[in-house]
């Protein structure tokens, strides 16, 4: 595919799709939207030992001509179906608003291919359940992009909470904040939520067993600001604060244990996580009520974070997961959890915060 002068660019859709011949050991790609985050799939992707992209679609005409420019190599197209019907493809990457998933999806597996799809993971759970089902029958791979699971901070956070230097967890406490982007097809539950609850889901490892949810509407129809309460089982309560009304941008999370207590503040250039040696560390003494409460105000320390890009390393699991026939751990078991999480918020919020049952 030549990329020589304004000519090759303009007339690069009448250019059959011809790749290269298979490798073996090599997962060929198609990516199916280069919008916003597009090309970060395809550039991580290209960077990756065992991973080959071929094609990329996108509907809008400025998109094929920004992906052709990049990637003069990569076939481009504006018709999914022939990424998705090609025999040439392993792989589809499915980088589209949410409401197109499913179909997407369901022909990617019904046509051989494993599934890379941007959360959340579906519609609804009905649409999971159904994805989950024909990849089994298929033998094939579903991974959802929870890229905030293969960041330094949140692997060491999870470090940290197996080893016990947190103690038994009390809360998770996060907010997500800016001024916009504003969506016209979600809410701001199913636009930023998705990012802490599947955090929440890889850190506790406990399923919620109910939730109460607020929301209101202010600009476009749809929610742009709610708070989701969780309730787990031992006691442990999460928040999520998500809003797009926010003066300021803020990514923290707060992780309240028995022994330790940590923040997490994602804008932060150093120093991302810290852990504090602070509690609250309560005896009886003569009697039942009689407690006394004593306040500990120890060390706060910052733990060594891995630095890395997390999509990368994300889609490099991904591949690795296709070669060796492995269950991703953001699989599409995991997308259904926080898709029925988002529809049951949904229903509080309807409902003006009302307990829903998960």
């Amino acid at each position: 595919m030549s990329s020589n002068g304004n000519t090759a660019i303009n007339n690069f859709e009448s250019i059959h799709f011809n790749p290269a011949p298979r490798i073996a050991g090599m997962v060929n790609f198609g990516v199916i939207g280069y919008g916003y985050w597009g090309p970060n799939v395809v550039r991580n992707l290209q960077s990756i030992s065992g991973a080959e992209v071929v094609s990329v679609c996108d509907k809008s005409s400025a998109s094929r001509r920004r992906a052709h420019k990049t990637s003069p190599h990569v076939y481009v197209t504006a018709d999914a179906m022939e990424v998705i019907n090609s025999p040439e493809i392993d792989a589809v990457a499915i980088i589209t608003p949410v409401w197109t998933h499913f179909e997407l999806a369901k022909a990617a597996l019904e046509n051989g291919k494993h599934v890379f799809v941007e959360k959340p993971f579906a519609s609804n759970a009905a649409q999971a359940e159904q994805l989950i089902e024909l990849a089994e029958q298929k033998n094939l791979k579903i991974m959802v992009d929870h890229t905030f699971l293969f960041t330094g901070a949140v692997k060491k956070i999870k470090q940290l909470l197996q080893e016990g230097a947190l103690g038994k967890v009390y809360y998770y406490d996060s907010t997500r904040v800016n001024l916009g982007l504003f969506q016209h097809d979600v809410n701001v539950v199913w636009d930023l939520a998705p990012h802490d609850l599947s955090i929440m889901d890889y850190l506790i490892e406990r399923s919620p067993e109910a939730l109460v949810a607020a929301g209101q509407r202010h600009l476009n129809g749809l929610e742009d600001i709610a708070f989701i309460t969780l309730y787990f089982p031992d006691n442990i309560i999460g928040h999520v604060n998500v809003n797009w009304l926010s003066p300021v941008k803020v990514r923290t999370t707060l992780i309240g244990g028995e022994k330790k207590m940590l923040v997490w503040n994602d804008l932060e250039a150093d120093e991302k996580v810290k852990v504090y040696d602070r509690g609250v560390d309560i005896t009886n003494s003569e009697g039942l009520y009689n407690l006394l409460v004593n306040y500990r105000s120890g060390d706060m320390w910052a733990p060594h974070l891995e630095q890395v890009e997390a999509l990368r390393l994300e889609l490099t699991y991904f591949v690795e997961c296709v070669l060796n026939g492995h269950n991703p751990m953001n699989d599409g078991a995991a997308g259904l959890r926080i898709v029925k999480i988002l529809e049951a918020a949904n229903r509080s919020i309807r409902k003006r915060g009302s307990l829903v049952y998960l």
